[in-house]
C-alpha cells in the first residue's frame, strides 16, 4: 500500500494524513470548491476537486471519489468517519473497483448499519439488550401495545442513521403517536428510511463505548472504554478515557461483550460497540459503529496506540501485534469537541472568518483540527473546528490540564464550545464523576455558564489583590540608583 485516498474534509482528513506519511505512503486528498485552500489538501501529495461545496455534489458522491483513487493511482481509500464511512454500497464499489477499503465488510457494515438487524444479529451471543421491539414498527396501535408491555417512558428510534435523528423520549400514551409521526418523518428525511423501533427508556443512563480491532487472522481486541455522557442533542460534545465509574470488573465483562459482538458480523478493522449503562452498572448493547470514532484520540492517550496506523495495517492483511493481556490503561485522557457553537444562545452554529485562531500547546496537549487562521467556517458542513485533548497521570490531572488548554485556546471571528467545555470542567457533578447524559438537561443553562464564570472571576480577582497586597508588604530594594539605597564607590 504506496498510495491511500482519503474520502474526508477538516480534521479527520489532516489526522489521517499524518499517519499515512509518518507509514511513508503518500496520500491523495479530495476536496469541493469552498474547500481548496484547506489544510488537509495541502498536506496531501496529490489533489483532487469533487465539485461545489454542497457534500452531496463533493464529499458524497462516491463515484467521483472511486474515480479520483484510480486517476491517481491509489491503492486503497480510508473514509474517516460521516459522509460515506458507513455506507455499505460505497465499501462495496470501492472493491469492485480493485481498491482496499481501509474499514469493515460490505456486509459487517450493512448489518450494524441497522439497528434492528444489529440486534438480532448479537442477540445469539449473549448480549444484554434494553427491553423494545425487534423489529420495525408498523402501526400507532402496536407500538402503543408494546410501550404499555414494557412500560413508560420508552425511546422511539430510528432503525437507521444516528445522532439523535429520529429519536424521541415519550413520556405517556398520549403522546406516543404524534412523537412516533415525528420520528418516522425525521427519520425518513435524514437517511432514507423512515423504519422505527421503541425501547425501554433508561432514565439515568451513561453512555460508554467500548474500542475494539479485530484482524483477518481471528484476533479481536477491546482497548477499553470511552466514556460519552456529556451530550447535547443526543450528541457527544466531552469524552474520556477511561470511565469514572468502571469497576475493574464491569470493564472486562463490557470488554469481552463488544467482542462478541464484533464476532456476530465477522467484523475486521477499528470499530466501537456503544453501551447504556444504568445507575447499578448493568450494561446494555445500543449500536456498533463501523468505523473511527471522532473521540478515538483518547483512546490512542491513555493506550499508546495509533489507532489509523492499525486501520492501515490490517486492511493490509497484517495480524494485531499485540494480545488482550498486553493492553494497559495508562493515565487519563479527555477530548473536548470545539464547535462553531454558541453555547450561550441553545448552541445555535455560527459561520465566518476566523480572525484569531492560537492554538494550546505543551505536555499532555493534543489538537487535532483542520482550521487556520483567517479561513472561513463554511455552512455546508458540520459545524466542528477541532478536538481539544488532554492526557495525565490521574482524572484530576487531566481536568486541570483541559481547563489550561481552553484558556490558552484563542478564537475569535465565531462562536465556540470552549466556554461550555470549562463549565463541565468545573462543575461539581463532572468532577465527582456523578453525572449521566441528563448532564446538560440538569445542569446547563445560558445563565448557570455567566454566573459560574463571574464566580471564577471574583475568585482570580481576590486572589490576585491578595497576592498585590502580600507584595506590598515585603521589602524591596528601589531600582533608583539616586537613592540611599546606592552606594557609590570612591574615586
Amino acid at each position: 500500500m504506496k498510495r491511500i485516498l482519503i474520502a474526508n474534509r477538516g480534521e479527520i482528513a489532516c489526522r489521517i494524513a499524518r499517519t499515512a506519511h509518518k507509514m511513508g505512503i503518500e496520500v491523495v486528498a479530495v476536496y469541493s470548491e469552498v474547500d481548496r485552500k484547506a489544510p488537509h489538501v495541502r498536506m496531501a501529495d496529490h489533489a483532487v476537486c469533487l465539485g461545489p461545496a454542497p457534500s452531496s455534489e463533493s464529499y458524497l458522491r462516491g463515484d467521483k471519489i472511486i474515480e479520483a483513487a484510480l486517476k491517481t493511482g491509489a491503492d486503497a481509500i480510508h473514509p474517516g468517519y460521516g459522509f460515506l464511512s458507513e455506507q455499505a454500497h460505497f465499501a462495496k464499489a470501492v472493491k469492485e473497483a480493485g481498491l482496499t477499503f481501509i474499514g469493515p465488510s460490505p456486509e459487517a457494515i450493512e448489518l450494524m448499519g441497522s439497528k434492528l438487524a444489529a440486534k438480532e444479529a448479537v442477540a445469539r451471543y449473549d448480549i444484554p439488550m434494553v427491553p423494545g421491539t425487534e423489529h420495525a414498527l408498523t402501526s400507532v396501535e402496536e407500538a402503543l401495545e408494546v410501550a404499555g408491555r414494557i412500560g413508560y417512558p420508552v425511546l422511539i428510534k430510528a432503525s437507521a442513521g444516528g445522532g439523535g435523528k429520529g429519536m424521541r423520549i415519550v413520556e405517556s400514551a398520549e403522546a406516543l403517536p404524534q412523537q412516533m409521526e415525528r420520528a418516522i418523518s425525521e427519520a425518513q428525511s435524514a437517511f432514507g428510511d423512515g423504519a422505527v423501533f421503541i425501547e425501554k427508556f433508561i432514565t439515568r443512563p451513561r453512555h460508554i463505548e467500548i474500542q475494539i480491532l479485530a484482524d483477518r487472522h481471528g484476533h479481536t481486541a477491546w482497548l477499553f472504554e470511552r466514556e460519552c455522557s456529556i451530550q447535547r442533542r443526543h450528541q457527544k460534545v466531552v469524552e474520556e478515557a477511561p470511565s469514572a465509574i468502571l469497576t475493574p470488573e464491569v470493564r472486562r465483562a463490557m470488554g469481552e461483550a463488544a467482542v462478541r459482538v464484533a464476532q456476530a458480523c465477522g467484523y475486521e478493522g477499528a470499530g466501537t460497540v456503544e453501551f447504556l449503562v444504568d445507575e447499578q452498572l448493568n450494561f446494555y448493547f445500543l449500536e456498533m459503529n463501523t468505523r473511527l470514532q471522532v473521540e478515538h484520540p483518547v483512546t490512542e492517550m491513555i493506550t499508546g496506540l495509533d489507532l489509523v496506523e492499525q486501520q492501515i495495517r490490517i486492511a493490509r492483511g497484517e495480524p494485531l501485534p499485540f494480545r488482550q493481556e498486553d493492553l494497559r490503561i495508562d493515565g487519563h485522557s479527555i477530548e473536548l469537541r470545539v464547535y462553531a457553537e454558541d453555547p450561550f444562545n441553545d448552541f445555535l452554529p455560527g459561520t465566518g472568518t476566523l480572525v484569531r485562531y492560537e492554538r494550546p500547546a505543551g505536555e499532555g496537549i493534543r489538537v487535532d483540527d483542520g482550521y487556520e487562521e483567517g479561513m472561513e467556517v463554511p455552512i455546508y458542513y458540520d459545524p466542528m473546528l477541532a478536538k481539544l485533548v488532554v492526557h495525565a497521570p490521574t482524572r484530576m490531572a487531566a481536568i486541570r490540564r483541559m481547563l489550561d488548554a481552553i484558556q490558552d485556546y484563542h478564537i475569535e471571528g465565531v462562536p465556540t464550545t470552549l466556554p461550555f467545555g470549562r463549565f463541565v470542567m468545573r462543575h461539581e457533578a463532572f468532577r465527582s464523576g456523578q453525572f449521566d447524559t441528563n448532564f446538560v438537561k440538569e445542569h446547563f443553562t445560558a445563565e448557570a455558564l455567566r454566573r459560574q464564570d463571574e464566580q471564577f472571576g471574583e475568585v482570580a480577582a481576590l486572589v490576585a489583590l491578595r497576592a498585590w497586597l502580600k507584595h506590598q508588604q515585603a521589602l524591596h530594594v528601589p531600582a533608583n540608583p539616586r537613592t540611599y539605597w546606592y552606594v557609590r564607590r570612591k574615586s
